[in-house]
């Protein structure tokens, strides 16, 4: 009877123990547009997170450096794996908003990581905000995401005002190299993300005393955009600054082409312009075409090179900007997890506002991951890359260019 008593005891506290319950998977909700006119890059960024997952999750002690890459699972946490609830948000707030609510309240995820879509992060994060849940936002940009004095939220990647000053100050080196930088246009779709960056660039370009001619948004689902590329054609920009997902982004240079009009260079804000539906589609008629990208494959035998070698290897294609700034919010997630030794979300949150990593333990080009109190990181930076062939290369700052600026672009009539 003593033994039986003894071996209860021991079930009850085996049943109400707390961190060895680490063993247990940690589950983080990921929402994504998986379907819908971003579809393509939903998939990218959804197939960069479960690389990331598998590179925590397994032992990778070749990635030198890189938190949670030698051990296998989350060694704060008894080794505990971390489980993956992908979900589709369709590109639809609403779709999102409801989602985000499900897996916190039905799930029982421990955070979230999202969503692409500006539109899609606003109304997310405000959900994760009232039910106490830590949201990392990888890549969505636009300022009032961070900027609404929440404390549950955190975004690694860079922010609409971090493009704009890129854009006007790589303006302003061409028209200091001589060329004629003398108007530009801007070109936005028209929900928070497009109208956001739009606005940014707006106030960069009067600082910079550069004139914009004419902003044009436009719906993201147009099926013809002859009227947008008419009135470009007729205003001659020395520059256009192109804020578009994918499906019209590859719209609006099919329509370039048929319409027979080309600027003398086109500026793509990330987004549809690192789709990888990109190149395939029109990369031999946007040849020459600038894009921003924190993303580098970098030199043989970087973490970089290798990280990019796996996501070859595992999906057939590289890594672009946009799924690699996706990777890299899951991993500052996981690391703030794994250091706060708890699936509290308060800890969780508390883990996430200590984060202080430095370049060396990164796998894109940030100057480090380092959150104020709005939950921006401050250190995060962008660069600007040429679509020259089949491939983005470096061109601005100097200090980063890996090739020459080709001036001006030679589209489809290379």
């Amino acid at each position: 009877m003593k033994a039986l008593c003894v071996l209860a005891v021991a079930l009850i506290a085996a049943m109400t123990a707390g961190p060895a319950d680490a063993a247990d998977a940690i589950k983080i909700g990921v929402i994504y547009p998986l379907t819908g006119n971003a579809a393509s890059a939903g998939a990218s960024a959804k197939d960069a997170v479960e690389l990331g997952a598998e590179i925590v999750n397994t032992a990778h002690p070749e990635l030198e450096g890189l938190p949670l890459a030698a051990p296998a699972g989350l060694p704060n946490l008894g080794g505990a794996k971390i489980e993956l609830i992908n979900v589709d948000h369709q590109g639809n707030p609403q779709v999102g908003q409801n989602q985000t609510l499900r897996l916190i309240t039905q799930d029982k995820v421990v955070a979230m990581l999202g969503a692409y879509h500006s539109s899609v992060a606003l109304v997310a994060t405000a959900v994760a905000e009232r039910q106490g849940i830590p949201f990392l936002v990888g890549d969505s940009v636009a300022l009032n995401i961070t900027g609404r004095g929440f404390k549950w939220i955190f975004r690694t990647g860079p922010i609409a005002s971090d493009f704009a000053n890129a854009y006007t100050l790589f303006l302003n080196d061409l028209k200091k190299a001589g060329r004629k930088i003398d108007t530009i246009a801007i070109v936005n779709e028209n929900t928070e993300y497009g109208t956001s960056v739009a606005a940014s660039i707006n106030e960069a370009a009067k600082r910079a005393g550069i004139n914009v001619g004419a902003q044009i948004p436009y719906s993201a689902n147009s099926t013809d955009v002859s009227g947008q590329v008419l009135q470009l054609k007729q205003l001659q920009p020395d520059a256009v600054i192109f804020i578009s997902y994918t499906a019209d982004t590859i719209l609006y240079f099919k329509t370039l082409k048929n319409l027979d009009y080309l600027p003398p260079i086109i500026i793509g804000d990330d987004a549809g312009f690192s789709d990888p539906a990109f190149i395939p589609n029109v990369g031999d008629i946007a040849q020459g075409a600038i894009n921003r990208s924190a993303w580098d494959v970098g030199k043989p035998g970087t973490n970089t090179y290798k990280i990019n070698e796996m996501f070859k290897a595992k999906y057939g294609r590289d890594l672009d900007d946009t799924s690699a700034r996706w990777m890299q919010g899951f991993l500052v997630l996981a690391d703030a997890i794994n250091r706060a030794g708890s699936t509290e979300p308060a800890k969780i949150q508390a883990a996430l506002r200590e984060t202080d990593l430095k370049p060396e333990q990164l796998m894109i080009g940030y100057r480090g991951v380092k959150f104020d109190e709005t939950g921006q990181n401050t250190l995060s930076a962008t660069y600007l890359i040429q679509l020259q062939g089949k491939t983005y290369k470096s061109v601005w700052p100097q200090d980063r260019a890996t090739a020459k600026l080709e001036w001006p672009m030679a589209g489809w009539r290379k």
